[in-house]
């Protein structure tokens, strides 16, 4: 498939909005190591504009974006190192944001309208940054119109700007202007080392040294010895239904979807990967703390508002133990999420962050994007009928598994996992077990 690059056109914000150049520190949650990627993903929207049928989804979305810019304004900065290896970001007068504009000469539906990104051409679909241009560059988009009239916006974000539900915020606000309104309604908020800054001294109370590990020799992105492959499941409503009723048959305890779910994956990918049966492992996963830090963040906080959570055990009690007790391992981790963690969380990192702070080796990723807001980014042509990510480095695991939300018409939602090339087959042997209802 040939995606046929027209040009990269650089935005600015349509008015100045600021005197003199400056810099804006980051968070410690922002300068998490394990943050220190771009992370690029895809929003894929159907054909027709509601109320302009003829509309060129190049010129709506750049349109909106520098006005959109103003507010925004540190998407066009540059991050830079510190003497200290944290970054900042540095605005200057003059600085914008890079648009790709491409063309693919194939209709949405002949590929599926992208449900299964298996496909190594879509990688073409958002802008792929090497690590100097991440940083000197560390937002860039790019829209894709199809022969159909249908669209893909990919985005390349570094990760040390904000999370998925701050690049949300970004995102509505530019279709809130394409649909027709005169202002955006949630003005966004910087002030990330006030509200998510170091306690004076920095008190570690929670035992942090349990589930992160200081070796800065150590990174859990480093090239793998083999290829790791990005592969799609369906996950029908039905079955999870199933599974939980198996789970509350077999132990008498209740579990969300994300605790029933995320155990039988991590069971299958401990079980696939053939770990052996002394290593520990460990299940993470990013919560989203704007709610529950003391004072809460105000609603328009962009900056990254998630801590890792983790449940750990040694692979071979995975394996070898009720399905539910693994359940519950996880439903225990949530009990961690408190006030006290996030502050225990941005304390450690200030006093531990040049010894280098990660999750260890065996770490299975978990994020969940079906309540994220992905899909309610709605430029005229309605929400987008299928949102997935193409990067896979994130929260200090190299194979993280993604809960996706299919459109409203559909059953269920999807799971996209990073596996290496070898642990392939193993894991979709597994995968039937969900849909057959062997659960032991």
């Amino acid at each position: 498939m040939e995606v046929n690059v027209a040009g990269t056109t650089i935005f600015y914000p349509s008015t100045s909005p600021f005197n003199e150049d400056h810099i804006l520190p980051l968070s410690h949650l922002d300068n998490d190591r394990n943050l220190a990627v771009t992370f690029r993903y895809l929003r894929v929207y159907a054909a027709t504009n509601i109320n302009n049928p003829t509309a060129d989804p190049f010129q709506v979305i750049t349109s909106v974006l520098s006005p959109t810019l103003v507010d925004y304004y540190p998407l066009t900065g540059s991050l830079r190192r510190r003497t200290d290896g944290r970054l900042e970001l540095h605005c200057a007068a003059g600085d914008g944001l890079p648009v790709v504009r491409a063309s693919v000469d194939c209709t949405l539906e002949s590929v599926g309208y992208l449900n299964d990104p298996s496909a190594d051409w879509i990688e073409k679909l958002a802008p792929n940054p090497d690590h100097d241009s991440s940083l000197e560059t560390p937002a860039m988009l790019q829209v894709t119109v199809f022969s159909c009239g249908g669209f893909v916006l990919g985005t390349a974000l570094h990760h040390a700007m904000c999370d998925g539900m701050g690049a949300t915020l970004f995102f509505n606000s530019m279709a809130e202007l394409a649909r027709g309104e005169t202002r955006i309604k949630v003005k966004p908020v910087w002030d990330r080392t006030t509200l998510l800054g170091p306690r004076n001294p920095p008190i570690v109370e929670f035992p942090m040294e349990e589930v992160l590990c200081l070796d800065k020799e150590f990174s859990p992105y480093a090239a793998e010895d083999e290829p790791v492959i990005r592969q799609c499941f369906e996950v029908k409503e039905k079955w999870l239904d199933l599974l939980k009723a198996f789970l509350v048959q077999q132990s008498g305890s209740n579990y969300t979807s994300f605790e029933a779910l995320g155990a039988f994956l991590w069971r299958a990918r401990v079980k696939a990967s053939r770990i052996a049966g002394d290593e520990k492992v460990k299940y993470v996963y990013a919560t989203n703390i704007r709610r529950t830090v003391q004072p809460p963040l105000p609603f328009g906080y962009w900056g990254n508002g998630c801590v890792p959570i983790f449940a750990q055990a040694i692979a071979k009690e995975i394996l070898e133990k009720p399905i539910w007790e693994t359940a519950e391992l996880i439903k225990k981790s949530k009990g961690s999420i408190t006030n006290e963690y996030v502050r225990s969380f941005v304390d450690f990192q200030e006093v531990n962050y040049e010894k280098g702070i990660t999750g260890g080796k065996e770490v299975s990723g978990f994020t969940d994007w079906r309540h994220l807001g992905h899909s309610s980014v709605d430029f005229g042509w309605g929400g987008p009928l299928t949102v997935f990510p193409i990067s896979r480095y994130i929260i200090g695991s190299p194979e993280p598994t993604f809960f996706l939300p299919y459109s409203a018409a559909k059953d269920g939602f999807k799971v996209m996992v990073h596996l290496k090339k070898s642990a392939i087959p193993a894991f979709k042997d597994e995968m039937e077990k969900l849909s057959t209802q062997h659960f032991n």
